[in-house]
């Protein structure tokens, strides 16, 4: 063969030669480069994925839906399924069946009250309320149904305002005097997350049961969006364990009957 054939030959396979280690590298890269990419699109899909789970939390579940109204010095309150079927089979809870926490704007006005049934899933009480705007607690145990207590508005009449409720401020002493008796409240603790015992100073031999037990604490926060119902631990001692989710002001409004009668000693608290 001449040498120019042979000089050619080798110069083609040359050429083919580095073509196709060019192409195997520049793929390579090409895929190296798209997977990365495929990996920072997955991370930054998890983040939102994550994200989204953070920001969007589902609500409490309730299968029964309460609604109110008050006409002519009387509260009527509906108990209803999703369905719009009426909720009437209800536990005894505390000697009620249900309790009933109206509190107004300000969080000054606090009723602790117990409509009577009058139908299926229909409860009335009377009780006169002046003109403003009030926050309503429907307390119950449905039997076979979740609930969840969340806060029923109520405008009567036409209120002179109509806005932000009225800032409250912490109690520098938490020592409240109803009437001629006396009691202060002791925390444990005013840290948000961790269990709060709760102890009030008092005369516990004028303690009497009211509703089934030694006493009852009634917390709401600030804007009366977050409703506490606790209960003594147990036994005869004034001594409840509640919880607060977050940090921020309190209202606690504490009941104990008292030679027969029952009286509210109000506080304000601030949970860090």
């Amino acid at each position: 063969m001449k040498k120019w054939a042979i000089a050619a030959i080798l110069y083609l396979i040359s050429v083919v030669g580095v073509y196709t280690i060019y192409d195997h590298v520049t793929s390579k890269g090409k895929s190296v480069s798209s997977e990365v990419n495929h990996q920072q699109n997955e991370h930054e899909a998890a983040k939102e994925a994550a994200h989204d789970h953070h920001e969007k939390v589902p609500p409490v579940k309730s299968d029964v839906k309460a609604s109110i109204e008050y006409e002519n010095k009387h509260v009527t309150i509906m108990l209803q399924d999703q369905k719009g079927n009426p909720v009437d089979d209800l536990e005894v809870n505390h000697e009620k069946l249900l309790h009933l926490i109206v509190v107004d704007e300000g969080l000054e006005q606090y009723w602790h009250l117990h409509p009577q049934r009058i139908g299926a899933g229909k409860f009335q009480v009377e009780q006169e309320l002046k003109k403003g705007t009030y926050k309503a607690f429907v307390d119950i145990k449905p039997k076979k149904l979740s609930y969840h207590v969340s806060p029923l508005e109520m405008v009567i009449g036409a209120p002179s305002s109509h806005g932000h409720a009225p800032t409250i401020i912490p109690d520098k002493d938490l020592t409240k005097t109803v009437g001629n008796e006396t009691v202060k409240m002791n925390m444990s603790a005013h840290t948000a997350g961790t269990p709060v015992t709760l102890t009030f100073d008092l005369d516990e031999e004028k303690i009497e049961p009211y509703l089934g037990a030694m006493g009852h604490v009634v917390i709401l926060d600030e804007q009366a969006e977050n409703y506490l119902h606790v209960h003594p631990l147990e036994g005869e001692a004034p001594v409840f364990e509640t919880q607060f989710k977050q940090p921020g002001i309190y209202k606690v409004w504490a009941e104990f009957k008292q030679d027969g009668k029952v009286r509210v000693y109000p506080y304000v608290i601030e949970i860090n």
